[in-house]
């Protein structure tokens, strides 16, 4: 390559004869399982850093990719299914968490992405044995491996009646009194959290008003209750959730234990 030289007030500045592109970041998958689902604060942070979102609703018909050369990574949203369902999109789904490992991709599961990939790995995934749910913020405590990663919040949003065990080979990075496993890393690039750092004040609103019913249940915060939760938590949440996302699609989440 070369450079033209020119004077501009005295100064000497250097031209590239052709300007070296810049490389946009590559977009990331992001697969949900509501007609009106959204990526919430994971999906603004995934912007800032100037992914796009590709979104995928396998529920709805929507084909997934044969290969994820072609994305930054993957996160995978939660629902009110359960990935022991035998619907086929499912298990396309639970099959697809082997794909990102296979290609070393970034994957990233939030509740139920979080235990679809459990499930892959052979984990089992099931209610809780006395019924209970975690509804609303709730303590969730970093392992001394997960501490590896930067200072955690306390408290973190639920909206789940089910959990998974910890599979072979995984690494846990969060536990929680009710639920035991919150977090886990596998690999290279594999990723659950049970909990919902997505969450905005909005979404709080939606979901307790559309599933009122969920918190009736044994675990679960009333409405109230959950909105000033998040007046309190969603702050230290958001900056631990930017730290988090950068080492997720930087590899370094699993360098850096």
């Amino acid at each position: 390559m070369t450079f033209e030289t020119r004077h501009e007030d005295d100064a000497v500045v250097e031209v590239a004869e052709h300007p070296v592109p810049v490389s946009k970041p590559l977009p990331v998958l992001v697969i949900m399982h509501g007609e009106a689902s959204s990526a919430g604060r994971i999906g603004q942070v995934l912007q800032q850093r100037g992914h796009a979102l590709e979104i995928c609703k396998p529920r709805y018909g929507c084909q997934l990719p044969k290969t994820l050369a072609d994305h930054a990574g993957v996160v995978v949203f939660g629902g009110p299914m359960s990935c022991n369902d035998p619907d086929c999109y499912i298990k396309d789904e639970i099959d697809f968490a082997g794909l990102a490992l296979k290609e070393q991709r970034p994957f990233l599961g939030v509740c139920l992405g979080a235990q679809m990939l459990a499930k892959h790995l052979g984990a089992n995934v099931g209610k809780h044995p006395a019924g209970k749910v975690e509804i609303g913020y709730h303590a969730v405590r970093p392992t001394a491996e997960g501490r590896r990663l930067g200072p955690w919040p306390d408290t973190f949003y639920q909206w789940h009646r089910e959990g998974f065990e910890l599979p072979v080979g995984a690494m846990r990075l969060a536990e929680g009194d009710v639920f035991e496993n919150q977090a886990f890393c596998y690999g290279n690039c594999g990723l659950g959290i049970q909990f919902h750092p997505e969450i905005t004040y909005s979404l709080v609103n939606r979901w307790t008003t559309m599933a009122k019913d969920w918190t009736d249940r044994d675990g679960a915060q009333e409405r109230a209750g959950q909105l000033a939760g998040h007046l309190l938590y969603a702050g230290a949440v958001n900056r631990w959730l930017g730290k988090l996302v950068d080492s997720w699609l930087g590899s370094r989440v699993h360098v850096a234990i």
